[in-house]
């Protein structure tokens, strides 16, 4: 098929913000999980990544005739798992033959389940709120990998073809949202939220760019208002969430534009080119019907005992959005901040839960892990959850300045140790009030002018009054207390 856009470089349509006026940006996802196991789904080869190409291939892997394939009981659990934490129904399931013919599928055909999956009927919450359902997440074995050796790594213009079947036959879930993303925004957060998921399940390291975690995206446009949905197309070759968010743009202006100008979408396939900042034309988008399904004569059905399944929802651990209401409850900051997301999405959140047993600020401690501690993540030495916390009483008690503590928290980062021997070998140490008061006193006297327009109320003329504090006190000065006797001040002379 020929691609409908030019031989350019440069996007034929511009970026589209998530909701663009008088249409509607409808997008369900694919998402291909990589299983964690040690061995293949259904032979004993290894399952690793960055081996020898064609080195972990034995004859069921390769679908050599008179071999028969082995489930993998791992495997199962954790795609049990991954449905659990997607709050899907476990459910008897079949393995089926989906046939097609591509060089990276040794056997002409892929084992995966189709009518009869073993997750369905689930959902992710999204930490803004929106709920997003899941169809199914299903199990399958995964293709080789085939890579085209020239012309820019497309096959129309490769001079030849290499294929590694290593990954044929590594476990798979293949998580199949429904059509309730709505723009490239919350298509991230999507992805993003389910990455957090399957790396707590335990099921996956969630990896993209090891293609551990690929995904695809069924994109359609429809008026603002319609109730059908418009012609989809899928686009494959994301391997970042910037691409993915990249990609639904402009497929989103690709749509919008055909149809404004009275064509219309073809249903098919489209491939993202990120050098281009475009996607183009595979082939046109297959029917289950020309899968040709049929049952996998070689494997049993897989049905579950009831106690395996409660064994597998016991062994999952707190997921993010519990995480995170977790972390809320004890600092009082939103769930779906910033700060909160960053300290979770980073396995910070069992900090904010021992400062808060210790008495300390949690929202301080909030601030402190998003901020410092999450831009020194490849710090020497591991940060000490005791010495964090008592770091933070030292701040919040007024021992140390905000600036003092950051000082001491970055030793902390580099060298480990005690925090108030380090407080200590730096000179840190609490101003008294009265100092801290006459401080701020000599600061008003020396600039009358400024002082008397923050008086009258001009509000932003408190940071020069802070900012000359700090000078005066070389740093010692808490800067919420000076903040605050600024404003007890300004009240008293107005």
């Amino acid at each position: 098929m020929t691609s409908d856009a030019p031989a350019t470089t440069a996007p034929l349509f511009p970026t589209l913000p998530d909701s663009p006026d008088g249409w509607e940006t409808v997008i369900g996802l694919e998402v291909h999980c990589e299983l964690g196991t040690a061995t293949k789904l259904f032979c004993g080869c290894r399952n690793a990544f960055g081996s020898e190409p064609n080195t972990n291939v034995c004859p069921v892997c390769l679908g050599l005739p008179g071999s028969l394939p082995v489930i993998n009981r791992m495997a199962v659990e954790y795609a049990m798992r991954i449905g659990l934490a997607l709050h899907c129904r476990v459910e008897p399931s079949i393995f089926h033959r989906k046939n097609y013919f591509y060089p990276d599928m040794p056997k002409d055909y892929q084992v995966s389940q189709y009518d009869q999956p073993i997750n369905v009927d689930g959902f992710l919450d999204l930490p803004g709120g929106r709920r997003i359902g899941i169809e199914r997440a299903h199990m399958e074995e995964d293709t080789g990998k085939t890579t085209h050796m020239g012309g820019g790594g497309r096959i129309h213009d490769a001079g030849y073809s290499l294929v590694d079947y290593n990954r044929a036959g590594v476990p798979l879930v293949e998580i199949v949202s429904r059509p309730d993303i709505r723009g490239a925004a919350e298509a991230r957060s999507y992805v993003d939220e389910l990455r957090a998921i399957l790396v707590a399940t335990g099921a996956s390291d969630g990896k993209m760019e090891e293609g551990s975690l690929r995904v695809d995206a069924n994109v359609s446009v429809r008026p603002l208002g319609a109730t059908t949905y418009g012609t989809r197309c899928e686009i494959k070759n994301m391997n970042s969430l910037r691409s993915l968010g990249r990609a639904v743009d402009y497929e989103v202006a690709r749509q919008i534009a055909l149809l404004t100008a009275g064509g219309r979408v073809v249903q098919e396939t489209r491939h993202w080119n990120e050098a281009e900042g475009s996607t183009r034309s595979m082939r046109s988008k297959e029917e289950a019907f020309d899968y040709r399904y049929f049952p996998e004569p070689d494997l049993v059905p897989l049905s579950p005992s009831d106690s395996w399944i409660a064994s597998a929802a016991a062994s999952l651990p707190p997921m993010p959005a519990d995480r995170r209401s977790r972390v809320a409850a004890a600092s009082g900051l939103p769930a779906d901040s910033d700060a909160v997301v960053t300290v979770v999405r980073l396995d910070l959140d069992s900090f904010v839960m021992a400062a808060a047993n210790v008495g300390a600020d949690a929202a301080l401690a909030v601030r402190r892990l998003a901020n410092e501690v999450a831009a020194s993540l490849d710090s020497a030495h591991p940060l000490d959850p005791d010495g964090f916390c008592r770091l933070l009483l030292m701040e919040s008690r007024g021992a140390l300045s905000t600036a003092q503590a950051r000082d001491v928290l970055r030793h902390l980062l580099e060298q480990g140790g005690d925090p108030v021997a380090i407080a200590a070998a730096l000179g840190f140490e609490a101003m008294a009030a009265d100092d801290l008061g006459a401080a701020v006193d000599g600061v008003i006297a020396a600039n009358p002018g400024e002082w008397g327009r923050f008086v009258a109320g001009e509000d932003k003329l408190q940071g020069f009054f802070v900012g000359k504090v700090k000078a005066a006190t070389a740093g010692k000065a808490d800067l919420k207390v000076v903040s605050g006797l600024l404003r007890s001040r300004r009240a008293a002379a107005g």
